[in-house]
């Protein structure tokens, strides 16, 4: 557990020293139904606390939560049970008062037995009921750590009291297979589930020694034969993994004596390994063949791979009636601000003549080549404001990816605003982001992408470029911030709009979607440092095939998607909008979620729509996440609280991820993003507290912060936050980093007194922890419209703390036509706005 104080540290060491090194078993004899199925919790207190240690027959390791009421355990049993006793194995931080309960969907949920007064150890508890979900709520913890058990056990029958049927053929025959070693060429792993029993796999002669096969999907796992050679295992163990990472035992043997057994199973899982711990022999281990068998729990693995479903627009050069596709989508979207079409449009590589692909709403056009110039446009992807009288300060949503461009005037125009990424594209021509007629205009970003010609922005507010290569850079209005661009402007912020660095610190390119022959995969990138320039056609990363991925379709339910995650596949979301009755929990390292044609997950009731666990490397990327009416305290979570694990050598990424509270309906959350791991990456993202649309007030769409960051080390590249009621940013971990910021104020704050604060008027746009010590960050723009009180003067746009290791640069406020003013740019420097020219105040370094 966490110990908050020396005092308390010490009091726990001495309890401990009392408990026993291995914790005694709990119960009855026989394999619980709940063993090696997949667990879910609340909350998770660390890695190494996860829910699959609840259910994996080890009672070393335990599940834990945070240090709060109200959590949960559930096991998924993987088929309707009768269930007759559930065992509780607590650990030290136990439950005093808590409910066992039983649903057969996950969602609506059954008491079993309802427990006050526990004394910890080990509750037995007999209880009668029907469900393929069971799980323990905790009302009131005993102590003032969070609940903590070493296992969850859960007795019954399945199927009215049948037995599954396990199948016969042998799942494993032919699949790779690796090993923990070798005795030598000859004796190698795939020996082992050849089918021929005239060839082995053998093992140096040293414990411990594994041997492991891929079964290529998650699979219910019933019985496993081993067939030893003369020198055989005399303590094993037989272990299932969703990723082969982590494990989970399904059956330990000691003292056995070789030749052929076979033992007879209970779980699911991808890979399968014999673990063997203690030789029979003074040789190493050695099996002529390993047979994995498989069949009926009542409910068949998720499976990886499929359609991608309605909305995916997959199309060929020689595809019929092409440009009608793309005008019958944009007639559709163009104006649908707040609409529930999502699209996505899929060019195969190849050329295209003559096509204009117009992008509205919800749209997005990628090219499915491994690099851009695969896909070759001769002609043009547009994007302009004729829907909006030439503004476009409300074209949202939407991106172009992986695509090669000639425009057919020799300048494409993408004129957009916040959340419409333009990623990995090749302009073979210029740029321009302003619409036609020259309107305002309030984007934008753009990051690995090479443009021939000029970019012009014009009448663009602000803008934001990384990793690119540009051939030349016109102008800009207010805010235009660049890092790791060749071609590039001088900063010259004193005078102009220019903030630039010469290389981005860290990145990683956003994973896609891409054709290798006929088989869809997922590209994902590896992590650059010191960037400057694109990153293909080199293109370091690694190729994850479909099947890896559970392609996510309209209408599949959060306990679907958990399910498919704690098997160890990946997400693909195609375009649709998701409702989520409970919040989806990526826990395992690596993992990708990756949404197409801007796919929406609303939580429904109050939930939190999505938790990452404080693993490596997860990746998500390409997707909305829209407030439900009911208040979510988190929208999105990456990291357990009190999360400090180094993640610096594969940190987590969250890229195109973007929040909406209001604006489509009511909305409320607390917070839109909270950061709690270290070293994560965000790259791109707008958070927004709606200003028009519908449900839209002071308390109607209420959401108090935009992005919190307790991790350390975090890096944003590209940070749009916009109108929240309290902090649009607050950062109190340390060493963070932030490259370009834009802002605007909440527009309807009703008086200055609503915003008021520790004898301070209005909450800063960007604000830094009083306990910080170090953080970094240029290009920061924050803007006033207070439209329902002109008279509010903002104390300052940014709020830090004065000392050497807080280091600001290039930072301005503006008051949008005198719609209220900034007293100062940062803390109490920098000069005050004034009247209605919109005319920006700036600091160039502070302190």
């Amino acid at each position: 557990m966490r110990l908050r104080s020396l005092g308390v540290a010490l009091a726990a060491a001495a309890a401990l020293i009392a408990l026993p090194t291995t914790h005694p078993p709990a119960a009855a004899a026989e394999t619980p139904l709940s063993q090696g199925k997949s667990a879910t919790a609340s909350t998770e207190e660390n890695a190494g606390t996860a829910a699959a240690k609840g259910v994996d027959g080890d009672t070393g390791t335990r599940w834990s939560s945070a240090a709060t009421d109200d959590q949960w355990f559930q096991v998924d049993l993987g088929a309707t049970a009768s269930v007759t006793q559930v065992v509780i194995d607590w650990e030290t931080a136990y439950g005093k008062d808590y409910k066992v309960q039983i649903s057969k969907d996950g969602s609506a949920w059954t008491d079993l037995k309802s427990v006050t007064g526990s004394d910890g150890g080990v509750d037995t508890l007999d209880v009668s009921g029907q469900g393929r979900y069971v799980r323990m709520l905790g009302v009131h913890r005993a102590t003032q750590w969070g609940y903590s058990l070493w296992e969850f056990q859960v007795y019954g029958t399945t199927g009215g009291g049948t037995q599954p049927t396990c199948g016969t053929a042998n799942a494993a025959q032919g699949r790779p297979a690796t090993a923990s070693s070798t005795e030598n060429a000859g004796t190698p792993a795939s020996a082992a589930f050849d089918g021929n029993t005239g060839t082995r796999w053998s093992s140096q002669a040293s414990d411990p020694q594994w041997l492991q096969v891929d079964l290529g999907a998650a699979k219910d796992l019933c019985k496993v034969d081993l067939t030893w050679e003369a020198a055989y295992g005399k303590d094993f163990q037989i272990q299932a993994s969703a990723d082969g990472q982590s494990w989970n035992t399904l059956k330990s043997v000691t003292g056995a004596t070789g030749g052929t057994a076979s033992y007879d199973v209970s779980g699911s899982g991808r890979y399968v390994r014999i673990l063997g711990t203690a030789r029979g022999t003074g040789y190493g281990y050695s099996l002529w063949e390993v047979a994995v068998h498989t069949g009926g729990t009542g409910t068949p693995p998720i499976e990886g791979g499929g359609d991608l479903g309605p909305n995916v627009i997959v199309v060929d050069p020689s595809t019929p009636n092409l440009q009608q596709k793309f005008d019958d989508v944009f007639k559709q979207q163009e104006s649908s601000q707040f609409g529930t079409g999502r699209y996505q449009f899929l060019l195969k590589p190849g050329t295209y003549n003559g096509i204009n692909a117009q992008i509205g709403f919800y749209t997005s056009i990628s090219g499915l080549g491994l690099n851009p110039d695969d896909t070759q446009i001769n002609g043009d992807v547009t994007v302009d404001a004729g829907w909006f009288n030439g503004n476009a300060t409300q074209n949202f949503w939407r991106s172009a990816e992986n695509l090669a461009i000639r425009p057919s005037n020799g300048d494409d125009r993408w004129a957009v605003a916040q959340a419409a990424p333009f990623r990995r594209i090749h302009v073979q021509g210029g740029l321009n982001l302003a619409p036609n007629g020259y309107g305002w205009a309030s984007g934008g970003y753009i990051a690995d992408s090479k443009i021939d010609g000029t970019v012009g922005p014009y009448s663009q507010q602000q803008w934001y470029t990384r990793d690119s290569s540009v051939g030349g850079w016109t102008n800009g209005v207010w805010n235009m911030t660049f890092s790791g661009v060749q071609g590039a402007p001088a900063t010259n912020f004193d005078s102009g709009p220019y903030t630039t660095l010469d290389t981005t610190p860290v990145s990683r390119e956003k994973p896609f979607l891409y054709l290798d022959g006929s088989t869809y995969k997922v590209f994902v990138p590896a992590k650059r440092t010191n960037t400057r320039g694109v990153s293909w056609p080199a293109n370091a990363g690694t190729s994850l095939p479909l099947d890896q991925f559970y392609v996510v379709k309209p209408g599949a339910t959060a306990t679907t998607i958990n399910a498919a995650l704690a098997q160890g596949l990946n997400l693909l979301f195609t375009p649709g909008v998701y409702h989520l009755d409970r919040t989806i929990d990526v826990t395992r390292a690596n993992t990708v979620v990756l949404g197409l044609g801007l796919a929406t997950l609303i939580p429904d009731n109050g939930v939190d729509a999505v938790h990452v666990a404080d693993v490596d490397g997860v990746k998500l990327a390409g997707f909305l996440i829209d407030a439900g009416p009911v208040n979510s305290d988190t929208l999105l979570r990456i990291g357990d609280p009190g999360s400090g694990a180094d993640h610096s050598a594969n940190p987590t990424s969250m890229q195109d991820v973007f929040v909406r509270i209001g604006g489509a309906g009511p909305g409320l959350a607390t917070n839109s993003v909270v950061v709690n791991s270290n070293n994560v990456i965000i790259d791109h993202t707008w958070l927004w507290r709606a200003d028009h649309g519908s449900g839209v007030g002071w308390n109607t769409n209420r959401a108090d912060y935009g992005l919190r960051v307790n991790g350390n080390d975090v890096l944003v590249t590209g940070l749009f936050v916009e109108h929240f009621n309290k902090y649009d940013v607050y950062w109190s971990g340390e060493r963070g980093r932030t490259i370009f910021f834009q802002n605007e104020k909440a527009y309807d704050a009703p008086n200055a007194a609503a915003i008021t604060h520790d004898g301070i008027v209005g909450y800063a746009a960007y604000k830094v922890a009083d306990t910080v010590g170090a953080h970094e960050a240029w290009g920061l723009g924050s803007y006033c419209n207070y439209t329902s009180d002109p008279s509010i003067v903002q104390a300052h746009g940014f709020q830090v703390p004065t000392t050497a290791g807080i280091r600001m640069h290039d930072l301005l406020v503006i008051s949008l036509g005198g719609k209220g003013q900034y007293a100062h740019v940062v803390n109490n420097t920098g000069a005050a706005t004034s009247g209605t020219d919109t005319v920006p105040s700036k600091v160039t370094s502070f302190p």
